[in-house]
């Protein structure tokens, strides 16, 4: 097979290992920045062009989208699953990740545990906002933020409004969600591919920091996860359509509760805490949905 790792960048620890797990499965490789693709879409069917070149061999792409770049970057993805390549992660799993709201919408619906979360229109209710979600302190997180970034910790009422306020006042979209006290500034970082765990690690930020993410120095460790928190973790990964997913969970004084899902997890933090080959076991998950003739279309999903 030819598999197409898109990334903008090939040095990136996630890319590279991607690469290497492609090239040591006997498969060819290539790195596309998807932005640097051009769609052509007409009545002879759509067709992608990189580098002045039209693509017409690649068997299968893995996506590395990252989340500033979210609109382009599915709409490449798209774009290939229309012309038959299989895909690691289909576009619209991609944008309904992306939407912290709808994404905590459609896990609500699966009956999946959460924190309590509360959403407005710019309401200057702040203090009925922090109600709905039990008082001080709450979390308070730009619903584009990603890596810990955007993200508040309000220890009491009165600086949980002026957080909100100034948030507001920015026309900046917010959610608002309940302080988990016993998780202990860690949470869990859980990686699915193709319905199974394959990998899991506690991740704990640095001392006087409540973010655990790896990103703001925190550190990180393999766990033994519980069945509830595997079971949790596969169910909220199947209820996003995300067959690739790095899941992010705490571990409360109720059970498990789902944070969010990322469909572009790094692989370098699990990788290392956990010494399994993260990589290869989503180039396995392709060979074994890949169609044996190409040209056979994949299934495009657009729900």
């Amino acid at each position: 097979m030819k598999v197409a790792v898109l990334s903008r960048n090939p040095e990136l620890y996630s890319t590279r290992r991607l690469v290497e797990a492609i090239e040591a499965r006997g498969h060819e490789s290539m790195v596309i920045d998807h932005l640097k693709c051009d769609l052509v879409i007409e009545s002879s069917g759509p067709a992608v062009y990189y580098q002045g070149e039209k693509l017409e061999d690649i068997d299968a792409i893995i996506p590395r989208i990252g989340a500033s770049v979210t609109f382009y970057g599915t709409a490449v993805v798209r774009q290939f699953e229309m012309m038959g390549v299989f895909s690691a992660s289909y576009s619209q799993a991609i944008v309904r990740s992306r939407d912290k709201l709808r994404s905590l919408q459609i896990l609500s619906g699966a009956g999946l545990p959460m924190p309590k979360t509360a959403f407005t229109n710019y309401s200057k209710e702040e203090k009925s906002l922090i109600d709905h979600v039990g008082g001080a302190p709450v979390i308070i997180k730009l619903l584009e933020g990603t890596q810990g970034l955007g993200v508040v910790l309000a220890e009491t009422r009165k600086a949980a409004q002026s957080v909100i306020e100034a948030f507001h006042g920015l026309k900046a979209r917010i959610i608002v969600q309940e302080f988990i006290k016993e998780a202990k500034a860690s949470d869990l970082r859980i990686f699915i591919v193709d319905g199974k765990v394959v990998g899991a690690m506690k991740r704990t930020g640095v001392e006087g920091e409540f973010r655990s993410n790896l990103h703001r120095g925190g550190s990180a460790e393999i766990v033994k996860l519980s069945r509830k928190e595997k079971s949790a973790a596969i169910k909220a990964a199947r209820a996003l359509g995300l067959s690739v997913a790095g899941v992010d969970m705490l571990q409360s004084s109720r059970g498990p509760l789902i944070l969010e899902v990322n469909s572009s997890p790094g692989l370098e933090g699990i990788e290392k805490a956990t010494e399994v080959d993260i990589a290869g076991e989503i180039v396995k998950y392709i060979e074994a949905n890949q169609p044996k003739k190409r040209g056979v279309k994949s299934k495009l999903r657009t729900s």
